[in-house]
């Protein structure tokens, strides 16, 4: 039986894609407090993992089951495309973001806490496209939820940024939060592993 501590649980989760099947009989349990890892080879099925987690593909077998009927409310996701808009300057995108969700927090702190100080009036149109990935990332120093699924964050990050990424899932997973990610980079030691390839899918120790 689940504790109260559950967020996520799959049973014998399983997807195809194109006749060729990603990954199948995947069972686990995600908690509270935990930072999950998601490595495996392009085309492994990483991304549609997440995409099935945040109810964006719909085409899969087995279970899966989030901690509350509303889970999508309090659940965060960041996918490939910085999500960000580039008529909108960094400010501008994050006073957005606030607003949508009901966050309470500083823009400006958000955009200086990944290294955007002096960028927040530039239009976004104008940025790199690590700065872009920046800007969307500032969410994570705004958005307090429950589960934060990140795909492939660190993507067009320098070094500095990728420290400071790293200190805010583990702040993240120290107050409460679940963090789910896509990465060939290991936030720290106690992080769970899930390996996608030919097929499978096998949690690590």
């Amino acid at each position: 039986m689940s504790d109260s501590s559950t967020r996520l649980e799959l049973v014998q989760l399983g997807c195809e894609r194109d006749d060729r099947m990603l990954f199948s009989g995947l069972s686990l349990t995600a908690r509270a407090g935990e930072i999950w890892q998601i490595t495996g080879a392009n085309g492994a099925g990483k991304t549609t993992l997440l995409r099935i987690l945040v109810g964006l593909h719909g085409f899969f077998e087995g279970e899966r089951r989030w901690w509350q009927p509303q889970w999508q409310q309090d659940l965060l996701y960041l996918g490939h495309q910085p999500g960000v808009r580039e008529e909108l300057n960094p400010l501008e995108n994050l006073r957005y973001a606030c607003a949508l969700n009901h966050q309470v927090g500083d823009p400006m702190e958000a955009l200086a806490a990944v290294g955007l100080r002096g960028f927040e009036d530039v239009p976004t149109a104008h940025l790199s496209a690590g700065q872009k990935r920046r800007v969307a990332l500032a969410r994570l120093w705004l958005e307090r939820k429950a589960v934060w699924v990140l795909d492939e964050p660190y993507t067009a990050i320098d070094q500095d940024g990728v420290s400071q990424l790293d200190a805010q899932m583990q702040q993240a997973a120290e107050a409460g939060s679940l963090v789910i990610y896509t990465s060939h980079h290991r936030v720290g030691d106690g992080v769970q592993r899930l390996h996608l390839e030919n097929g499978r899918a096998e949690v690590l120790s």
